[in-house]
């Protein structure tokens, strides 16, 4: 079967608006979020009670910004990529915020309902990181954080995830415990577990099936920008 073409740049526009719409289902289930946007989630859950403007978009940006930052101090270097990262971040982060203003308007009464949005959620971020994978333009701080320090410290990537993934979780809890007291879990909940145990797996059937289907190709001559 002749695989369709699917353009890279098309592909880093569909993450974001995956991942975005994926967020928002999961926030609206109200089961934890993943590990990796989880303090984000939860600095905007505080910050929020004093300055009411201040989104979950804008939370994730920066504190993205600040993971940039720590990221150029560690490698002792800048390259324009990372700039193009934090563009990344904002234009996810307004596009989260549209995500979450559309969510408002579906129920989420019952218990089922919560379960299924929770679900779809999870699923459709999958798909969302998958097709960062397939394209070269910067992804959000998160994934360059971890590749570039990988690469730093001679790492296993697999290995410095898992690291990354259990050290924001652990942040998270903290961060949920000192913010709302002890005991109190915000942002890090049953689902956050679920969403360590079968993300890799569902990130990986979706890379599968989009590459048996699909051929990835450059549609715009832009990748020297960002290496």
């Amino acid at each position: 079967m002749k695989k369709k073409t699917f353009y890279t740049e098309l592909a880093y526009v569909v993450g974001i608006i995956t991942l975005a719409i994926g967020t928002a289902f999961m926030e609206k289930a109200n089961f934890g979020m993943s590990m990796v946007v989880s303090p984000a989630y939860i600095i905007h859950l505080k910050v929020s009670e004093f300055l009411p403007f201040f989104s979950f978009g804008m939370a994730e940006y920066t504190l993205q910004a600040v993971l940039l930052v720590l990221m150029m101090i560690f490698l002792r270097r800048f390259k324009l990529s990372y700039l193009f990262s934090f563009a990344t971040a904002v234009i996810y982060g307004f596009t989260l915020d549209g995500a979450i203003a559309l969510a408002a308007f579906i129920p989420a009464e019952s218990i089922l309902l919560r379960i299924v949005y929770f679900v779809v959620g999870m699923l459709i971020c999958s798909v969302g990181v998958s097709m960062f994978f397939h394209t070269y333009i910067s992804p959000e701080a998160y994934e360059l954080f971890v590749k570039e320090l990988s690469e730093k410290f001679g790492i296993s990537i697999t290995k410095f995830k898992t690291g990354y993934d259990c050290a924001s979780c652990l942040i998270s809890i903290i961060m949920s415990f000192a913010f709302f007291g002890l005991w109190h879990f915000e942002g890090v909940k049953l689902g956050t577990v679920v969403c360590a145990l079968v993300n890799g797996y569902t990130i990986g059937l979706c890379s599968k099936f989009f590459e048996k289907h699909f051929e990835f190709k450059d549609g715009l001559k832009l990748k020297k920008f960002f290496k």
